[in-house]
């Protein structure tokens, strides 16, 4: 295939696959993250790989820049990807399907949520902090692709990409970020 045909296909899947994303599992997300953000609780996020780049995404868009063009209440968002020495502790001293979970457990509070990404949706280590919070009675956002796996099952809104394509999932998955950040200072007036 001739590089501006490849560039054109993979264009256009991606626009299709755009196209079939759930607008009320998106809206309820945006609602969910607002609620956790009046009762002045925190929005756990999580992934592996690029997983783990796009939660830290969130909490940059969201701690700083939703709560700087919003003003009033902040957002408080924690990525549990991203203390490299917390982290490859727990991985090489416990185990790494425990690294999100173990840190769950010593934070998670009823007013928080959990922000799960993972492509296939059956990566372990996220699977047990979903599980985890759900015990808790919190709620799971999950951002899955392929057929979502188990985590998608597991969520209380599901932010699935239909596309067995992991660039094309992550693409969107970073999509839903910008998506929501853009929603909400669209539609919310600043506050003092």
């Amino acid at each position: 295939m001739e590089l501006k045909t490849a560039i054109q296909h993979y264009l256009a899947k991606e626009s299709e696959t755009l196209l079939q994303l759930d607008v009320a599992a998106i809206e309820s997300a945006v609602r969910l993250l607002l609620q956790v953000r009046e009762n002045g609780g925190t929005v756990y996020t999580l992934g592996n790989g690029g997983s783990a780049a796009t939660a830290s995404h969130f909490v940059c868009d969201f701690s700083k820049g939703a709560t700087e063009q919003l003003g009033g209440k902040p957002f408080h968002f924690v990525c549990l990807a991203d203390n490299t020495a917390l982290f490859s502790a727990i991985a090489n001293d416990i185990a790494y399907e425990e690294v999100f979970c173990f840190q769950l457990r010593n934070c998670l509070a009823p007013d928080d949520a959990l922000l799960a990404i993972s492509g296939s949706g059956n990566s372990s280590n996220v699977l047990r902090a979903a599980e985890y919070a759900k015990g808790m009675r919190v709620p799971v956002i999950a951002l899955t692709g392929y057929d979502g796996g188990k985590l998608r099952m597991l969520a209380d809104i599901s932010l699935h990409v239909p596309v067995n394509d992991m660039q094309l999932t992550e693409d969107v998955h970073m999509i839903f970020d910008h998506l929501m950040l853009h929603v909400l200072c669209d539609c919310l007036p600043r506050e003092t």
